[in-house]
């Protein structure tokens, strides 16, 4: 996977299209992202004891790493990882 944690990515399918954030997590046994503000779902959480509320948690849910692609310094997307200078 050309993905890695960190990278700045823009998502170019879906119904988060145009959207661009950095990568939280990589899951590569299912080949999906999770972009940090990207593709939000609510979750409903029931109370643990009589005294507590139940809540609703909104969290980033992954999605496929097909749709995102790097964003390079232009802020285009790119499919190339920018060349490092290592030596």
């Amino acid at each position: 996977m050309k993905l890695k944690k960190g990278d700045n990515v823009i998502v170019i399918a879906g119904k988060n299209k145009g959207q661009t954030g950095k990568i939280v997590s990589v899951q590569t046994a299912t080949g999906r992202i999770v972009i940090d503000g990207v593709n939000k779902t609510k979750r409903h959480v029931k109370p643990r004891s009589s005294t507590e509320k139940g809540t609703t948690i909104e969290k980033e849910s992954p999605i496929h790493a097909s749709n995102a692609m790097l964003v390079d310094s232009k802020g285009k997307g790119t499919r190339k990882r920018p060349a490092t200078n290592k030596k």
